[in-house]
């Protein structure tokens, strides 16, 4: 058992690290968070660098960079015990998966998106993200600064698939996400029941910038899912909610509104990621699928082909019955398109 306090650097403007903090608030693990973009003195350096950046031991016992939310969670429930976040019934736990990495992949596009294709977005977003470099500046530097993010950032706009030819299904998938989480938090309070699973964290990390942070996407959360916006600011800080071990959600029994999350996975985001696995394989720069009924295009990403060679091992992995069982939730939303025949 780990008792010493983790130790991490991140930016509130980053979503994987307000994904973290609110998880370790939730599970009661001691931390220190650092509040850095460029990581800590001392401290090794994660490559490429993201955030949050985890200072934990390796093999040898000494300090290694781990940055990747995911593999994170697994390695921290296995080290903290109690107040665990993955769901104790397998094929739950496969659901609880595919829709962390729909929130991790997916919502990040429109996070990314709207963050940096908005003229009042890019203005909040470069100011005030040029002010976490955590130093005092004076009013020349940090509009240096800030000019400099967002001449940084808006390029990286290809990577997550953001460009004309995108956006519209971008932005109508991102309603339709904040429509279908309104009428799921109008019946439950989490996703995977009375309680939260690794998916909620992973929607809530971007979701405080969709939702609480950039004017557009805000705006809209505010006009259609208050509910949404409200779950956002309270899943913040879980430390205080008392959870039974069996207030899981019954895989074989999942609410409707947990159905048409995942129809939403299939429509969204199972196209973008079959046709980066086609291009990866194929030796291919561009991405190219139809979703939602329309076109899409982007450049090749190699970590997303990564998440689809993971979901699909924790799919092969669950036993015979757990599989089936799986299986039958995903039937009819699209998803099961990523798993025929693994």
């Amino acid at each position: 058992m780990t008792t010493a306090a983790l130790v991490f650097s991140g930016v509130p403007g980053s979503p994987y690290t307000r994904k973290m903090v609110a998880l370790l608030r939730y599970r009661r693990i001691a931390y220190r968070l650092v509040s850095s973009a460029c990581g800590v003195p001392g401290l090794p350096m994660a490559r490429p660098h993201l955030l949050p950046t985890f200072y934990l031991p390796g093999p040898d016992g000494a300090l290694q960079a781990v940055t990747d939310s995911t593999p994170l969670i697994r390695r921290f429930e296995a080290e903290y015990p109690g107040r665990g976040v993955i769901p104790t019934d397998p094929a739950l736990a496969f659901i609880d998966a595919l829709l962390e990495d729909f929130g991790d992949e997916w919502l990040t596009k429109a996070m990314f998106h709207y963050r940096w294709h908005y003229a009042a977005d890019i203005d909040k977003a470069a100011r005030i993200l040029a002010c976490y470099a955590g130093e005092p500046q004076d009013d020349a530097s940090l509009a240096g600064v800030a000019a400099s993010v967002s001449q940084r950032q808006i390029p990286r706009l290809r990577y997550v698939g953001s460009n004309p030819t995108t956006a519209p299904v971008i932005e109508a998938g991102y309603l339709r996400v904040l429509r279908v989480l309104e009428e799921h938090l109008r019946h439950h309070r989490f996703l995977m029941g009375a309680r939260p699973g690794s998916s909620d964290f992973a929607l809530h990390g971007q979701l405080t910038q969709l939702v609480q942070f950039d004017p557009t996407p805000m705006a809209l959360a505010v006009a259609h899912a208050p509910r949404v916006c409200a779950w956002v600011a309270l899943m913040e800080d879980l430390s205080g909610l008392e959870v039974a071990e069996d207030a899981w959600f019954d895989a074989d029994d999942l609410p409707a509104t947990l159905h048409a999350l995942l129809c939403e996975v299939g429509r969204l985001y199972a196209p973008v990621l079959e046709a980066n696995a086609r291009a990866l394989m194929d030796g291919q720069q561009e991405v190219h699928a139809t979703v939602d009924g329309q076109a899409w295009a982007q450049q090749a990403f190699p970590y997303q082909g990564k998440c689809l060679t993971w979901l699909r091992r924790d799919y092969q992995a669950l036993d015979a019955q757990a599989r089936a069982r799986a299986a039958h939730v995903l039937a009819g939303t699209g998803c099961e398109s990523l798993f025929t025949g693994v």
